[in-house]
């Protein structure tokens, strides 16, 4: 049986401490570099499992040639994603530079 809970408004999800929103924080730079170098070992994580996937196709350790090609297509996304982030965030600061005082 579901239960009706009035105070539903107030309960906020448990995110643990120190780990504050952007909005929560104040400056938030350091959140910001931590997420983009997560981000960024991420995705050579990836570029590390589909190279790994390549050299034992090639070497003949693995005949799933599907597996191979999903990881270096995993990894070609994300990569495209990361440097489409990067431009994003480039343009950001150009435009932010461009602003008068």
């Amino acid at each position: 049986m579901v239960q009706f809970n009035p105070n539903a408004g107030s309960i906020r999800p448990n995110i643990g401490p120190g780990s504050a929103t952007g909005a929560q924080k104040g400056a938030g730079g350091a959140d910001f570099g931590k997420i983009v170098e997560k981000q960024i070992s991420d995705v050579n994580a990836l570029q590390d499992e589909s190279a790994s996937a390549v050299k034992d196709l090639l070497a003949g350790k693995s005949q799933d040639v599907n597996s191979v090609v999903a990881a270096v297509a995993k990894s070609d996304m994300s990569f495209k994603l990361m440097v489409g982030v990067r431009n994003k965030i480039i343009e950001a600061y150009k435009e932010t530079m461009r602003m008068q005082i």
